[in-house]
């Protein structure tokens, strides 16, 4: 089988992480990125596009513009509806991405030439989004019979929406986000893949413990009051605080791996429960704190998550440094429920079972 994945960007490693899954699996597999890894993970075929919108200033400027079309919150207003739909927001918006694709187009248009793009049996959507506004590539491959799934990530159904004529080929819709699950009608959910086995957890001798926050933005992780609570309880000597920020991704693991506690997120406001961030501090035995909702609670009743929310996240951390021993047993507990939950090879069989239920021979 040939598979391939489109995505804006390779954001968190998995891509590269499915392109050897499915090599090992015997098939053969590419993936096509429209923008350079932000954390430096492998790109295979990427097309080094203009106008990123996940790079900062641009993103403040989309936001900014959006302001006038929704409100206070721009871009970052969810969008209604069931799905909610992506549409122009103003002739502002409408002019700008005409011409985005007018100077994407002759670089898509060689690469499908060059790569062969449409010779593959099943072609991954990531974020539900074709190369175009106009969705022509997708129009030829339904065309050709070929297959497609559309997997959304978050900001990409919450605040944009589907693309009308994508959303009305896809075979099948997955999400990792449990919160998507109530924004589409046709949706699956698919645990995050990781290789949780490639971690061992560092043996502590500190006198305190350490604890460490790694927001990429710190408005969804709800990560001002996290600061405040630990820079609290360092003042107080009670722990060591490490703010985890602007630093390469390989640095990130090292100085995560280090510590006794780890702080996912607090709110629901860029999404529900928890992301790779936690994956990771689960794989590597380190007691994972975030916030989980009742309807988060409910589809994983086994959660190894030490619940918290904004009012109780100091009562939470002053337990946890009087109980050392529950630290390093919910550690424990972690590495257990997340080789089970995220293990590559397990989610790739449900992936495949998926992957059977529209047709396709595995």
């Amino acid at each position: 089988m040939k598979i391939l994945y489109i995505s804006p960007e390779n954001t968190v490693g998995t891509l590269t992480l499915w392109k050897k899954e499915h090599e090992r699996r015997r098939n053969i597999c590419r993936t096509v990125t429209f923008f350079k890894s932000p954390k430096n993970f492998e790109d295979d075929i990427c097309l080094n596009l203009p106008f990123n919108f996940t790079k900062p200033l641009l993103s403040q400027i989309r936001n900014y513009m959006y302001k006038y079309y929704r409100g206070e919150k721009g871009y970052y207003k969810p969008k209604k509806g069931y799905p909610p739909v992506w549409s122009y927001e103003g002739l502002i918006d409408k002019y700008f991405l005409k011409f985005k694709d007018f100077i994407w187009r002759p670089k898509i248009i060689k690469a499908i030439e060059k790569y062969k793009l449409y010779d593959f049996d099943v072609v991954h959507f990531e974020s539900g989004m074709d190369f175009l506004k106009d969705e022509c590539f997708v129009r030829s491959l339904k065309l050709k019979r070929k297959k497609i799934i559309c997997h959304y990530h978050g900001e990409d159904l919450r605040t944009r929406g589907v693309m009308p004529l994508i959303d009305s080929f896809s075979d099948l819709n997955l999400t990792n986000e449990v919160d998507l699950l109530y924004k589409h009608p046709k949706i699956k959910y698919l645990f995050l893949p990781y290789e949780t086995s490639k971690f061992s957890k560092l043996k502590s001798n500190r006198s305190r413990l350490l604890v460490s926050h790694a927001p990429t933005n710190r408005f969804y992780k709800g990560s001002n009051h996290i600061i405040k609570v630990c820079r609290q309880l360092e003042r107080e000597n009670k722990i060591f605080f490490d703010l985890i920020e602007n630093v390469s991704h390989d640095e990130a693991l090292e100085r995560k791996g280090k510590s006794d506690i780890f702080i996912d997120q607090i709110g629901d406001r860029g999404g529900w429960g928890y992301g790779m961030n936690s994956v990771e501090s689960l794989a590597m035995g380190i007691c994972t704190l975030t916030q989980l909702n009742s309807k988060y609670q409910k589809f994983i009743p086994d959660y190894p998550f030490i619940n918290v929310n904004e009012a109780t996240l100091k009562e939470n951390l002053d337990d946890l440094i009087k109980d050392k021993i529950k630290v390093y047993k919910k550690g424990e507990e972690a590495r257990i429920w997340v080789n089970k939950k995220h293990n590559i090879r397990k989610v790739s069989d449900e992936l495949y079972t998926y992957y059977k239920s529209i047709g396709l021979k595995v």
